[in-house]
C-alpha cells in the first residue's frame, strides 16, 4: 500500500508540476499566487483552520460500528524535526485518503465534494486543508499508506509552493506519532501533523482552548470530539482540554415532513464534566424558485435545524454562545434561546451568514413556520404532561431583540405566527387541558392567585374561573419569571370588572373565614387607587356590619360612602360588645358596627391599619370609642323622652363600669340633652337646678334669676328606676348620679346668677345678709369667680346698716374704735360710714374676707383715700376754699402728730391741680415755694411758685407739710427745672446766670435738648460781642500765634467772666466752644480756606502764615488741619497763576537750563504788588516741608508733564537737552509709565539734532562705531559733536523715549535716507549694511534702481519694468554656470513636486535662476512677479497632465477593502460631506460614499504612474512621469492600488502614500465640486497618517467643527451590518 501510494504522489509531481522534467511548467507563477492568495486573505482569524479541519472530518466516510472521532493534541515534541516549538497533530478514524482526495488537495478549487450537498457533504471551497498554512509552514498527511508533506515555499524544482506533495522519509514515523498518540490504543487511519509556526502557537492553543463544547450539536456523523496536551512537564500545559460526545434519540413526524429527538452533549473539561440535552427539531422545507443560487442548484429542499436546549448550554468560561450554525458554528449571536442550523452560505471567513443571499433570505423565512410547529409539539405533544411543566417550554419564545437586526424579521415572524395559535394554557376546572389564543387570556395578579388558593383549600366551591367573561392564564404560568414572556405574547392583565364579578359571583365573601375575608379586603385596598376606583368594585356587597335585628349583612362601598348611616369599628377590643349592644336603643345614630369575629380577626391582621385607614377614606367608615360614640348619640338625640333617658343610663353604667374616663364622661355630660320639669328635652343648659320647693334659694332671692341662663329644673323620671340594654338601675340611682355628674344644687352651693336681684336693693334682714355672705365664702373656697352683675347688685345694693344708714358695701367701713375716733375727731369736714356691728350681732368678723370681696373697707389708709377723694370731688366743684387747703395741712400735721401716715391721703391730692401758683392752678408737685435760691434761676425760666399772695404769708409756717405734698421747698439743685422752663434774654444772661447755665449742664445726664437751643443761641460774651459757642474760642498759649495772622476771631471774655468760668471746660466743649487745639486748628483751617477763595491772602499774610509754621511745626501736637489746607489748597502765587505746594517750584539757577523747552509753576518772588519778594526763599525748608520742589533733581514730573518745545528747535541748547534726558531718567526711577500725552509731545517734534538735521526721537539713531562699518554721515545718527561725549550716557533714555540705540537696528532709517546719497561707495557701504541687518524693504512696490556710472557716481530709477519688458532671454544656471535662455523654454517653480520631476531630465535646465542669498538681492516672491510679468509660466500652469492609465485585471490580485477603505476614513468622508455649509442632502452624501462602498480594491506590482508635459519653443516637448500608487477607475468600481514594501517603518513611503491616497479619493468624489477637494484631500490625508485611529478621527472632526449626525451614523451601521444596498454590493463583491 505505501509502495503504490508513494508511486501516485511521484506521478503527481511530475506530471502536474513537471518536477523530473526538462521543459517549464508554464502556469507555475499563476498557481503559486492563486494559493498563496487564497490560504492567506481568505479568513480573517486563526481560529478558522479549525472549522474547516472540523467541516472535512464531518465530509469523511467512517466505517460501521465505529463512533466517528475527531481529535486535537498538542506537543511540544519536535516530531517533524523541523525547529517547531509546538506541534498539532489532529486524528480521524476514517476510512482514510483515496487517490481523488490526494488528487483534490493537490489542487485549488477542485474539490472532492463539490455537487454533493445533497448527499451531506457539508464543505465547498475547496481550500479547506490549505488554511492550515496560516499556522504551519509545512503540513505532514499520514493516511491509507500516504506520508506527504507540502511545504508554503515554493519548491525549487517547480518555483509553486502549498500544493507540491514531497514524501516525508524518515521523520515522523509511523511509530513517532504512535508513541505521542498512546501506545496502548490503536492509531486512528488519518492523522494531520501541523509543526506551527512561532507566532502562531499562543493563538492556536487560544484558540483550542476556546473550541465551543456545542461543536457537534449538528453534525450528522462527528460523535467525539476532544482537545489535549501532550507535555513532558503537566504543569506546563497552557491548552485547556476538553472531551465533547453527544447521543440521540429520533421520533418521526411524517405529517409535516418533520422530525424531532433529543440530543445529549457532554464535555468533560479540567476534570469538570457538563451535561445538556437540547430538543432538536428537524423540518424540511421546498426551495423556492426566487431564492435558488447556484452554488446549491443540486438542492430541492431546505432542511431546517432548531435546538432547543433543555439546561443550561455548554459553554466555556464567560464566551457567548453562537446562535446560528451552518452544521458548524458561526460567530453570531442571536440572543435567541434556541440554536438555528440550516445549510446557509457563509461569508468567506465563516463568521456570519450573507444576509442579502436570496439563499439565505428563503431559510429565515422558513425559520418562524419551524419554530411554531416544533413549538407546538413541545407544549401540546403529551397529554398526560402535568400543567406545572408547560410554562418553561415558553422559554424558548425569542422575548428579547436579537443583537443582529438583520434577524429581527425571523423574530417578529415567530411571533406574529404564535400569536394566531392556540398555544397557552389556561384554567380549567375538570382535568381537560384549555389552550387558547394569546390574546384572548388574560392573567390575574399574584396576590389574588393567592387568595383563590386559600379559599379552595377552605373547601370554597370556585367552579371554573373563565365563566366570568375571560379566559385566566394557568396559575402555573402566571408567575412573575414568566413577565418577559408573557409581555412578548401580549397577554393583559384581567380588568378591574373581572374581580367584581368573581367577587360577587363565587360568593367569596360570604364563605371564607375572617382571615380570608380580610385578606380580599386587603386586595381590594391594595389596588384601589389605580384600578377598582371607579369600576364595579364600587357597587358589590363587600363589607360585613350587624343589623337591628343582630344579624350580620353586607353593604357595598357606594352605600357606605354615600348614605348618611356609617359603618363604625370599635377603637378597643373590650368595647366591642358592649357598643354594639347598646346600638339597639339608639335607632337614632344611624351606627352600624362590623361583626365582632370581623373586628377581633382585624385587631391580629397584619395589615391593619392600611385596611383602616382605607374603610375610613373610601367607605366613610369612622373608629368608635365609648366617647366617641356617646358623642354620636348625644348629636342624633331629638324630642323622643326615652332615649335621652336611656343615654343617662348609658353614662351611667359606662362610668360604673370604668368604660369611660372621668374627663371624657364630665365632656359628655356637658353636652347631654335632659329633661325639664315639663317634660320637655333641653339640649342648652348650663347648671342644674334643685326643685324650687323647699329650696333656699328661692327664699333668698325671691325668683329664679337664672331663667335666661339655661338652668334647668329637673325632671321626676330621673328618680325612677329603668332597665335598658340589658342594664338595670334602682330608683335614686340616676338622680345622685345626675347631681354628682351635673351638679344640680342649691344656695349655698349653687353657682350665682350673672344677673341682679331686686332683694339686695333695700336692707335685708341679719339672716338673709348672714346667708348671702355664707354663699359668698361657700363660692370662694370653691375658687368660683362672682358673675359680675351678680357681684355689682350685691356691691352696690344699700343693704348694709353703718352709722350714717344703710348704705353699699363698696362705701362702708370696718374698723377698730381707735382710728375710727380719731379720724371723727380729726376731719371735721368729712363723715365716715361706719358698719354698725351690734346690729349684726358682732358676726360679721367671721366673713372679713367675703365683705373685702363685696367691696367694704378695713384699712386706715383706706378712710384716708376717702377723704382725699372727698376732698378731690370739692376741688373739682370748686367748693375747694382757701379754708379747706389750711384744714387739709392741719388735718396732715394732726396725723403726723398721732403717729398715722397720712400717705393714702397724701396720693389721693397731690396730684390734682388744686393749688394756686403764679402759672395758675397746679398739682402740688409741680409748685415751687420761693426763695433767694430761686433768685437767679427765676431770671433765665419762668417757674410755678406758690402763690402766697393768695394764700397769705402763713401758708409758709405749713412747709413740711407742703413739702409732704410734693411742694418744692427750696432749689435743692433741681437744674431740669430750670432747663425745662429755660427762657432766653441776653439782657439777662449774667455772669452767674452763665455759671448756672454749665451748671444745668454739668448736674443734668440728658440734657441733648437743652444743649441743641444753647448752641443755636449767642450767649457767650467774646472780644466780638456775644456769640453762639460753636464761633466762638477759648485762648489757648500754643496757637497764639495764629491771632497775628487772622483777624476778626471771637475770643472768650476772660475779663467779663473773670476765673468763674475756667472751671468749666467740659460744659463749654459740649456747647460747641472751640476749646481743644485740634478744633481750633479745624476752625482756623476753615477760615484760611475761606481766605484762599477769595484770594484775600496778602504778601505780609502769607509770610505771618509761613512763620506760625516754622514755630507751629516744632510743638505737639501740630494744627492737623490748618498744616493741610496749606499743603493742599492753591494759596502760592506761581508763574502759571495759584498753586498748592506740591505744584509749586521755589526757582534757583539749576532750573534756567530747563526754561525754554517747559513750562514750570515757579513761585512769584518778585518785589511787585503780587510778588512775595525774595523773602521767601528765607522759607525755602518750610516750604520744602509743605511741597514745593526746590531742587531741580526732585522736579522731574513738572519737565515732563510741562514739556513745551519752541518752534525752532535752533534756540534749544546741548545743555537743555541733557537736562531733559536727565528729567526723564529721574521720572523713570519712580515709574515706568509716562503720562498719556508725553509720547505724542515728545515724538512730535524734531528737536533732537543729527548728522541730517533736526530728528524726532524715532528718526534719530544713536551712532557706535564698535557695532558696525557704517560712517555716521549714512544715517540721521545723533550729533556727537553738538552734545558730546556725554549723550551716549543716555543711551537708556533715549531708547523709552524711541531713539535706535542699537546700529543694527537702524536698517530701516537708514534705508529711507538711500536716495539721499549719491556717491557710489557710501551706497554700496549701506547696501552691506542692510544686508548684513537681513534688512527687508517695507514698501514692496518701492522698485528703484540705483545705475552707476563710469565716474563713481550715478543716478536712481523707477523704470523698472521698462527695462525688463524688452527681454528676450533669462537666466538660468547651468552646471554651476548662468547662461541666457529662450524665456519660452525656463519657468517659474511654483510647484517644487513637479521641479523635482523635471529637474531629474539632465539634457536642460528649465528654470529660472535666482541669486544667492549672500548677496543683496530683491524677494524672492518680487523676482516671481518680474519675471511673471515679462512673459515667463509657472510650471503650474504650463504642464499638461495625463491621466490615461490601462491594466488589465488578471494582473492583479483583489484584497480585502478593508484594508484601504476603513471605518475612521468613512467617517471623514461623511462628516465632511454634511457640512452644512456644502449644503448636501443626506440621500446625496450617502450616494457618494456608497461609490466607495461598492469598489473593488485590486493590487499590482506594477507601478501606477501619471504623466507630465510642458511644450517648449520651436514645437518642441519634454514628458516626465511620477508614481501615483492608487488610481480610482470610479466609473467601473475599481480601486487599484500599486504594492509597497516597508510601508510600516518608512515615514517618507507612508506620507506619499498618504498623500496620493487623499488626493485620489477626494477628486474621485468631488469631481463635481473641484474647489473643495483640496479640503477633503488634506483631511484624508491626515488621517491616513493616524491610520484612521478612532479617537484621533474623532478628535480630527472635532478640531474642524465637523460631526456625524444620527442618519449618518445610522448609515454607517448599517453598512457595517449589510443593511444598505451599498453595502450589500459591497458585501457580494467582497465574497
Amino acid at each position: 500500500m505505501a509502495a503504490a501510494a508513494r508511486e501516485h504522489v511521484e506521478k503527481i509531481r511530475r506530471e502536474r508540476y513537471y518536477i523530473g522534467r526538462v521543459e517549464q511548467n508554464p502556469l507555475a507563477e499563476d498557481m503559486h499566487q492563486a494559493v498563496n492568495y487564497l490560504s492567506q486573505e481568505l479568513y480573517s482569524k486563526d481560529v478558522h483552520f479549525l472549522m474547516e479541519l472540523v467541516q472535512n472530518a464531518e465530509d469523511n466516510e467512517y466505517p460501521g460500528g465505529v463512533a466517528p472521532s475527531l481529535e486535537f493534541l498538542v506537543t511540544s515534541n519536535d516530531i517533524t524535526g523541523s525547529g517547531a516549538s509546538s506541534t498539532l497533530l489532529i486524528f480521524n478514524n476514517e476510512k482514510g485518503f483515496s487517490k481523488s482526495n490526494i488528487e483534490s488537495i493537490c489542487r485549488v478549487g477542485k474539490s472532492t465534494k463539490k455537487g454533493n450537498r445533497d448527499k451531506g457533504y457539508i464543505g465547498e471551497k475547496g481550500i479547506g486543508f490549505k488554511s492550515v498554512f496560516l499556522i504551519s509552514s509545512q503540513p505532514h498527511i499520514f493516511s491509507s499508506g500516504y506520508q506527504i508533506k507540502f511545504n508554503e515555499k515554493p519548491c525549487a524544482e517547480c518555483n509553486i509552493g502549498y500544493i507540491v506533495p514531497e514524501w516525508v522519509e524518515s521523520r515522523p514515523s509511523l511509530s513517532d506519532v504512535k508513541q505521542i498518540y498512546g501506545c496502548s490504543k490503536n492509531l486512528p487511519a488519518t492523522c494531520i501533523i501541523l509543526p506551527l509556526k512561532d507566532e502562531k502557537v499562543t493563538a492556536v492553543k487560544q484558540q483550542l482552548s476556546s473550541l465551543h463544547p456545542e461543536m457537534l450539536l449538528f453534525l450528522s456523523k462527528i460523535r467525539q470530539l476532544s482537545v489535549r496536551e501532550d507535555n513532558c512537564n503537566p504543569r506546563g500545559s497552557t491548552v485547556s482540554e476538553i472531551a465533547i460526545s453527544s447521543e440521540k434519540n429520533y421520533q418521526i413526524r411524517k405529517n409535516m415532513h418533520a422530525e424531532s429527538y433529543t440530543l445529549h452533549l457532554s464535555a468533560q473539561e479540567d476534570g469538570n464534566e457538563q451535561e445538556c440535552g437540547y430538543y432538536m427539531w428537524r423540518q424540511k422545507f421546498p426551495v423556492k424558485p426566487e431564492n435558488r443560487v447556484d452554488k446549491r442548484t443540486e438542492i430541492d429542499e431546505w432542511v431546517i435545524t432548531l435546538a432547543f436546549p433543555q439546561d443550561e448550554r455548554l459553554s466555556r468560561g464567560n464566551e457567548l454562545s453562537p446562535g446560528v450554525y451552518a452544521f458548524l458554528p458561526t460567530e453570531m449571536v442571536t440572543n435567541f434561546p434556541f440554536i438555528i442550523q440550516a445549510d446557509f452560505l457563509l461569508a468567506s471567513s465563516r463568521e456570519a451568514i450573507l444576509f442579502d443571499s436570496p439563499w439565505n433570505k428563503g431559510i429565515l423565512e422558513s425559520v418562524p413556520s419551524a419554530f411554531l410547529n416544533a413549538f407546538v409539539a413541545l407544549v401540546k405533544s403529551r397529554a398526560d404532561a402535568p400543567a406545572m411543566s408547560l410554562p418553561s417550554m415558553f422559554c424558548f419564545l425569542p422575548v428579547n431583540p436579537s443583537l443582529i437586526p438583520l434577524l429581527e424579521p425571523v423574530r417578529s415572524g415567530i411571533k406574529d405566527k404564535v400569536l394566531l395559535e392556540s398555544i397557552v394554557p389556561c384554567e380549567s376546572h375538570t382535568s381537560q387541558k384549555i389552550f387558547c389564543k394569546p390574546g384572548a387570556v388574560a392573567r390575574l395578579k399574584p396576590t389574588f392567585w393567592d387568595i383563590l388558593g386559600k379559599a379552595r383549600e377552605s373547601g370554597v366551591d370556585l367552579k371554573n374561573l373563565s365563566t366570568h367573561g375571560t379566559y385566566i392564564l394557568s396559575s402555573h404560568f402566571d408567575k412573575s419569571t414568566h413577565n418577559s414572556v408573557l409581555a412578548f405574547l401580549g397577554v393583559k392583565s384581567v380588568s378591574s370588572e373581572w374581580y367584581a364579578k368573581c367577587i360577587e359571583g363565587s360568593n367569596l365573601l360570604k364563605e371564607v373565614h375572617e382571615q380570608l375575608y380580610l385578606e380580599i379586603i386587603s386586595f381590594v385596598v391594595d389596588n384601589w387607587q389605580f384600578f377598582f376606583s371607579g369600576t364595579n368594585m364600587l357597587s358589590i356587597p363587600l363589607l360585613k356590619y350587624v343589623d337591628r335585628n343582630n344579624v350580620i349583612s353586607f353593604w357595598s362601598i357606594s352605600r357606605a360612602s354615600q348614605s348618611s348611616d356609617r359603618l363604625c369599628l370599635v377603637s378597643e377590643k373590650k368595647y366591642i360588645s358592649w357598643l354594639i349592644s347598646w346600638n339597639q336603643e339608639f335607632l337614632s345614630s344611624r351606627r352600624f358596627f362590623l361583626p365582632p369575629t370581623t373586628q377581633t380577626a382585624l385587631e391580629d391582621f397584619p395589615r391593619k391599619s392600611t385596611v383602616i385607614q382605607w374603610l375610613h377614606r373610601h367607605a366613610n367608615v369612622e373608629s368608635a370609642s365609648v366617647y366617641s360614640y356617646g358623642l354620636t348619640v348625644v348629636s342624633s338625640l331629638n324630642t323622643d323622652r326615652r332615649p335621652v333617658i336611656a343615654f343617662a343610663h348609658f353614662l351611667y353604667h359606662s362610668s360604673q363600669k370604668g368604660h369611660l374616663e372621668s374627663y371624657n364622661l364630665a365632656d359628655l355630660c356637658r353636652v347631654m340633652p335632659v329633661i325639664d320639669s315639663y317634660g320637655n328635652v333641653v339640649k342648652t343648659r348650663s347648671s342644674i337646678l334643685v326643685p324650687a320647693k323647699g329650696s333656699k334659694w328661692i327664699e333668698l332671692i325671691g325668683t329664679n334669676p337664672w331663667t335666661n341662663e339655661n338652668y334647668v329644673e329637673l325632671h321626676a323620671d330621673y328618680k325612677s328606676a329603668g332597665c335598658f340594654a340589658g342594664n338595670y338601675t334602682s330608683e335614686g340611682q340616676l338622680l345622685s348620679f345626675i347631681k354628682t355628674q351635673l351638679h344640680a344644687s342649691d344656695v349655698p352651693f349653687i353657682h350665682p346668677p350673672n344677673a341682679s336681684f331686686p332683694t339686695v336693693s333695700s336692707p335685708l334682714t341679719v339672716g338673709n345678709a348672714i346667708l348671702l355672705l355664707q354663699w359668698i365664702q361657700n363660692l370662694k373656697t370653691r375658687r368660683v369667680t362672682l358673675p359680675a352683675r351678680f357681684l355689682s347688685c350685691v356691691q352696690q345694693g344699700s343693704w348694709l346698716m353703718t352709722s350714717v344708714g344703710y348704705k353699699p358695701p363698696n362705701e362702708s367701713f370696718l374698723s377698730n374704735s381707735e382710728w375710727s375716733n380719731l379720724l371723727q375727731d380729726g376731719s371735721s369736714f368729712v363723715d365716715i360710714p361706719m358698719i354698725d356691728q351690734q346690729f349684726y350681732q358682732n358676726k360679721l368678723h367671721e366673713y372679713k374676707e367675703e365683705l373685702k370681696e363685696i367691696g367694704v373697707r378695713f384699712e386706715f389708709r383706706d378712710a384716708s383715700a376717702y377723704i382725699g377723694s372727698r376732698l378731690m370731688s370739692m376741688a373739682a366743684s370748686n367748693m375747694l376754699t382757701r379754708e379747706n387747703v389750711y384744714a387739709l395741712l392741719r388735718l396732715i400735721r394732726f396725723l403726723q402728730q398721732k403717729v398715722l401716715s397720712p400717705s393714702e391721703l397724701i396720693n389721693h391730692v397731690k396730684d390734682a391741680r388744686w393749688m394756686k401758683s403764679t402759672l395758675g392752678y397746679m398739682s402740688p408737685a409741680s409748685c415751687i415755694v420761693y426763695d433767694s435760691e430761686w433768685a437767679v434761676a427765676s431770671c433765665i425760666s419762668n417757674q410755678p411758685f406758690l402763690d402766697v399772695k393768695f394764700y397769705g404769708e402763713d401758708i409758709l409756717a405749713y412747709k413740711p407739710e407742703l413739702k409732704l405734698l410734693g411742694v418744692l421747698v427750696g432749689f435743692e439743685n433741681n437744674y431740669q427745672l430750670v432747663i425745662d422752663n429755660f427762657k432766653f434774654s441776653s439782657a439777662a444772661v449774667t455772669c452767674d446766670a452763665t455759671v448756672l447755665i454749665l451748671k444745668c449742664i454739668r448736674y443734668v445726664s440728658s440734657c441733648d435738648d437743652f444743649l441743641k437751643k444753647l448752641k443755636e443761641l449767642k450767649w457767650l460774651k467774646t472780644s466780638m460781642g456775644f456769640r453762639a459757642p460753636n464761633e466762638s474760642f477759648l485762648l489757648e498759649p500754643e496757637w497764639e500765634c495764629l491771632l497775628k495772622v487772622f483777624d476778626g476771631i471771637p475770643v472768650v471774655d476772660v475779663g467779663f467772666y473773670e476765673s468763674k468760668i475756667s472751671s468749666y471746660k467740659e460744659e463749654l466743649k459740649k456747647t460747641g466752644l472751640i476749646i481743644r487745639f485740634e478744633e481750633a486748628s479745624k476752625a482756623i483751617g476753615n477760615i484760611f480756606k475761606k481766605m484762599v477763595l477769595k484770594s484775600s491772602l496778602t504778601k505780609v499774610t502769607v509770610l505771618a502764615l509761613l512763620a506760625s509754621y516754622r514755630q507751629l511745626r516744632k510743638q505737639s501736637p501740630i494744627p492737623v488741619e490748618l498744616f493741610n489746607g496749606m499743603r493742599n489748597e492753591k494759596w502760592l502765587r506761581t508763574s502759571l497763576g495759584f498753586r498748592s505746594p506740591s505744584d509749586a517750584i521755589l526757582y534757583d539757577e539749576e532750573w534756567k537750563s530747563l526754561s525754554p523747552i517747559a513750562d514750570l509753576p515757579f513761585i512769584n518772588d518778585d518785589d511787585s504788588h503780587d510778588g512775595l519778594s525774595k523773602e521767601i526763599h528765607g522759607y525755602k525748608h518750610e516750604l520744602k516741608g509743605l511741597g514745593v520742589t526746590t531742587e531741580v533733581k526732585d522736579g522731574a514730573r513738572f519737565v515732563i508733564s510741562g514739556l513745551n518745545f519752541p518752534k525752532h528747535p535752533v534756540n534749544i541748547s546741548a545743555a537743555t537737552v541733557l537736562s531733559l534726558l536727565r528729567s526723564i531718567r529721574s521720572w523713570l526711577a519712580c515709574t515706568t509709565k509716562f503720562p498719556k500725552d508725553f509720547g505724542e509731545r515728545i515724538s512730535s517734534c524734531r528737536w533732537l539734532r543729527t548728522t541730517l538735521g533736526y530728528k524726532c526721537p524715532d528718526e534719530s539713531i544713536l551712532f557706535d562705531r564698535k557695532q558696525s562699518y557704517i560712517y555716521k554721515e549714512d544715517g540721521p545718527f545723533i550729533d556727537e559733536s553738538f552734545y558730546g561725549s556725554e549723550i551716549a550716557s543716555f543711551k537708556d533714555v533715549l531708547a523709552e523715549i524711541g531713539a535706535i540705540v542699537d546700529v543694527r537696528s537702524g536698517h530701516g532709517l537708514i534705508a529711507q535716507h538711500l536716495r539721499n546719497h549719491k556717491d557710489s561707495a557710501t551706497i554700496s557701504r549701506i547696501y552691506m549694511y542692510l544686508k548684513e541687518c537681513n534688512w527687508e524693504p517695507m514698501d514692496k512696490k518701492s522698485d528703484w534702481i540705483w545705475i552707476p556710472n563710469e565716474r563713481e557716481s550715478g543716478s536712481w530709477s523707477k523704470n523698472t519694468e521698462k527695462l525688463l519688458s524688452g527681454c528676450v532671454k533669462v537666466p538660468v544656471c547651468v552646471d554651476g554656470k548662468i547662461i541666457l535662455s529662450q524665456k519660452e523654454d525656463v519657468f517659474i517653480p511654483d510647484d517644487l513636486l513637479l521641479k523635482d520631476l523635471f529637474d531629474k531630465f539632465d539634457k536642460e535646465s528649465f528654470f529660472i535662476w535666482y541669486p544667492s542669498c549672500s548677496l543683496p538681492s530683491v524677494s524672492l516672491a518680487r523676482l516671481n512677479n518680474i519675471y511673471g510679468s515679462i512673459g515667463v509660466r509657472a510650471i503650474s500652469k504650463a504642464v499638461e497632465k495625463n491621466n490615461s492609465f490601462t491594466l488589465e485585471d488578471r494582473s492583479c490580485r483583489k484584497v480585502d477593502q478593508r484594508e484601504l477603505l476603513s471605518v475612521g476614513l468613512l467617517q471623514i468622508v461623511l462628516a465632511f460631506l454634511a457640512d452644512p455649509a456644502l449644503d448636501i442632502s443626506i440621500e446625496e452624501r450617502h450616494r457618494m460614499v456608497s461609490w466607495l462602498l461598492n469598489v473593488v480594491v485590486l493590487e499590482t506590482d506594477r507601478p501606477i504612474t501619471v504623466g507630465y508635459r510642458v511644450n517648449l519653443s520651436g514645437g518642441r516637448s519634454v514628458d516626465v512621469k511620477a508614481s501615483r500608487m492608487l488610481r480610482w477607475e470610479r466609473v467601473n468600481a475599481k480601486l487599484y492600488t500599486q504594492r509597497r514594501n516597508g510601508a510600516a517603518s518608512c515615514y517618507k513611503e507612508k506620507i506619499v502614500f498618504a498623500t496620493n491616497f487623499a488626493d485620489e479619493i477626494a477628486q474621485g468624489l468631488l469631481f463635481e465640486m473641484a474647489d473643495q477637494i483640496t479640503s477633503l484631500a488634506e483631511l484624508i490625508k491626515i488621517g491616513s497618517l493616524v491610520d484612521f485611529q478612532e479617537a484621533a478621527v474623532e478628535y480630527l472632526l472635532r478640531s474642524r467643527n465637523l460631526q456625524l449626525f444620527p442618519e449618518d451614523e445610522a448609515f454607517l451601521n448599517a453598512a457595517s451590518l449589510g443593511q444598505s444596498p451599498c453595502k450589500q454590493k459591497f458585501l457580494v463583491s467582497y465574497a
